[in-house]
């Protein structure tokens, strides 16, 4: 799940018939059976036209500022932001420490004897909803079995029970599961790819995304949580430095750097020179509505806002042909690289023998940076078989469709269309496509961090401080959020389950 992966999409076909009790609907995805771009109507069908002007119950949409400050969020937003602000100008600041003021009364949600258990299981339902979910995550299960056996007959009518549960204004597993079984049709039909694909070419209204993107942005932690942990290394580790090099492979908005900026600004001593490479692949240009000059404009505003130069070099190109001449790093500059949610995009080992995802590791490496700061999904995709990768996207995503509910309504529209098009197509791709086509590839940290020592880094150590401010950020979201510290890196949760993982190296 990343900022850059945000691609919208319509595909059609008829309607699902699941909400008959004997449904007559093919096995074969009305999904694939054509790829023409129109609306589809049924709610079960995970992948109908974006809701424009109504809620699946009554009433006007709200637009996503509306959706804020329905959630009551707008004190919390403004909190966020100040801890954002705070961390950074506190890392800035003289060595001397300065203390969180805000800290939560009550138990703390830093769980550090947290055990990562492999299986999510669903909580806080009655138990007739507890064993229905339970027996559609059960069915689910079983429609994948079916198919990693090759056996079609089994699999196919399974797959026709299965529609029959799912609602995309479900439950999560109801909801997550609509998606969940439209990857197992494309793979079984063996369009996994061609929907990929089409989703990638025929995008939606760069304001529509963006508006998904913001809502996920302010009602879930993850971005948040990523960007603090990584800033909060960078300017610890360029404290005292006059040259600052941002390599940013994921550039998306620029939105990450805002307050870093802004706390270099206030810098005792005055500001540094800021450089910002921004990467970002054509195709993202999409998301942000515009391509890279969008973000240059954003950052001359906050340079000539805050009187800090700030020189930006984009770069839009795809990650693995990034070169070291093309970075430029200059004589006496503090070199700082972000990896946010972008590495397990890297083709590795398994898929091509260059091993392109090492490869860009040792490179970096070679220009001998202050510090990397790596944020990922604690998820294991990438080499596993078919099978244990469907159980272990299962369960991944579960928790994060869980979550999804303790931030927005299961019948709003900007809930299903931020799940429609900020996850299905991850969903999809995990299951359905395979070799190269298969780009979303992630794996657990202990990986990453095996992958990092062998390109010859050594790990630097998060501040604490940084982790506290995290911790008092995740009040305002849910108390089922936990953050564990272990292995020198910070993990955040859902409940049980690692969903994050950020770490920063040197």
């Amino acid at each position: 799940m990343g900022s850059e992966q945000f691609y919208g999409y319509r595909l059609t076909g008829q309607p699902s018939s699941s909400s008959s009790p004997n449904p007559k609907t093919p096995v074969s995805s009305p999904l694939i059976e054509s790829l023409k771009f129109e609306a589809r109507k049924s709610p079960n069908c995970p992948f109908s036209t974006p809701f424009d002007s109504e809620t699946l119950s009554s009433g006007a949409s709200p637009s996503s500022l509306e959706v804020c400050s329905s959630l009551n969020q707008s004190n919390s937003i403004h909190y966020m932001k100040n801890a954002l602000q705070d961390i950074e100008t506190t890392l800035m600041a003289p060595d001397e420490e300065v203390p969180w003021t805000h800290e939560p009364t009550g138990s703390s949600m830093v769980h550090n004897n947290a055990v990562y258990s492999p299986r999510y299981g669903l909580s806080g339902n009655s138990n007739s909803n507890s064993n229905s979910n339970s027996n559609l995550k059960q069915l689910l299960i079983s429609c994948a079995s079916a198919l990693a056996g090759n056996k079609i007959n089994e699999f196919e009518s399974l797959v026709e029970q299965a529609r029959a549960l799912v609602s995309i204004t479900g439950d999560p597993i109801q909801r997550l599961g609509a998606y969940m079984v439209e990857g197992l049709v494309a793979r079984r039909e063996l369009s996994g790819t061609n929907i990929y694909r089409a989703l990638r070419c025929h995008e939606l209204e760069g304001k529509d995304l963006l508006a998904y993107m913001h809502i996920l942005y302010d009602t879930c932690p993850y971005f948040k949580y990523g960007y603090m942990a990584a800033n909060g290394a960078i300017a610890e580790a360029c404290r005292n430095e006059d040259r600052i090099h941002i390599v940013d492979f994921q550039i998306g908005q620029g939105t990450q750097w805002m307050t870093l900026l802004q706390a270099f600004a206030a810098r005792p001593g005055g500001p540094p020179h800021v450089r910002i490479t921004g990467i970002d692949d054509p195709v993202s240009k999409y998301a942000r509505g515009h391509g890279l000059e969008l973000v240059g404009k954003r950052l001359e505003s906050v340079s000539k806002k805050f009187k800090i130069p700030i020189q930006f070099h984009p770069l839009s190109v795809y990650a693995p042909f990034v070169t070291k001449e093309m970075l430029d790093v200059g004589p006496g500059e503090a070199l700082a690289v972000n990896f946010p949610f972008q590495l397990h995009h890297m083709p590795d080992e398994s898929v091509d023998v260059n091993n392109p995802r090492d490869e860009l590791l040792r490179m970096v490496k070679s220009l001998s940076p202050k510090v990397v700061t790596l944020v990922e999904q604690e998820s294991n995709t990438n080499t596993a078989a078919f099978f244990p990768r469907f159980l272990e996207a299962l369960d991944i995503y579960s928790a994060i469709f869980e979550s999804m509910d303790a931030a927005l309504a299961r019948d709003r529209k900007d809930r299903i269309n931020v799940e429609q098009h900020c996850l299905a197509r991850d969903i999809v791709n995990v299951i359905a496509c395979e070799g190269k086509e298969r780009v979303e590839r992630h794996e657990l940290f202990r990986k990453w961090r095996s992958r990092l020592t062998m390109a010859g880094f050594t790990q630097y150590p998060l501040s604490s401080y940084v982790n506290s401010v995290i911790r008092n950020l995740l009040r305002y979201y849910s108390q089922h959020y936990t953050l564990v510290e272990k292995d020198g890196a910070m993990f955040l949760g859902w409940k049980d389950r690692d969903l994050m993982s950020a770490s920063a190296w040197h």
